[in-house]
């Protein structure tokens, strides 16, 4: 048994790639069978976080024109606001899963707005795989905001919760 050459699975990762891109796809996951116990599994994810940024803007950007008439200080505000990933205490997503805001169904939350918390407490859980990740405090302060319902699909990148 020979394996295809280097150069033909990469025109197919590219070729894949393509495919995501053409079909606004987030994700494609697939499995290249070879012959026996020979295969190339390939996994090709476009970043919410790129592809979702220039669509954040447009609908803040209407709203613009009408916070104008706002005072000035308002406005750095407003702008804290319609961006929470460029928040200085967001806490953003590791991977692509479900975030769970508490350890089981009909549980208190790892944290509600206003809760003080400590570096490495765990914050929420994502599922991802079957699998439940615990997502730790990167630093210790006040919840300010939780950004994700529980139980929402969360991309990576995205901004969870804010901590000041």
């Amino acid at each position: 048994m020979t394996k295809p050459s280097h150069d033909s699975d990469v025109a197919f990762i590219e070729a894949l790639a393509d495919l995501l891109n053409k079909n606004g796809l987030a994700e494609l996951s697939v499995k290249r069978e070879y012959g026996d116990n020979d295969s190339l599994n390939v996994r090709v994810t476009k970043y919410a976080a790129q592809s979702a940024a220039p669509a954040a803007p447009a609908p803040m950007a209407a709203a613009a024109p009408a916070a104008v008439a706002a005072p000035a200080p308002s406005a750095p505000a407003a702008a804290a606001a319609a961006d929470p990933a460029s928040h200085p205490g967001a806490v953003t997503s590791p991977m692509v899963g479900t975030v769970y805001l508490s350890p089981e169904p009909g549980a208190d939350a790892f944290v509600t707005t206003g809760a003080q918390v400590k570096e490495g407490q765990t914050v929420m859980i994502i599922e991802a795989m079957k699998t439940m990740n615990h997502i730790p405090a990167p630093r210790a302060g006040t919840v300010k905001r939780i950004l994700v319902e529980d139980g929402s699909p969360v991309e990576y990148g995205a901004p969870l919760l804010i901590i000041e």
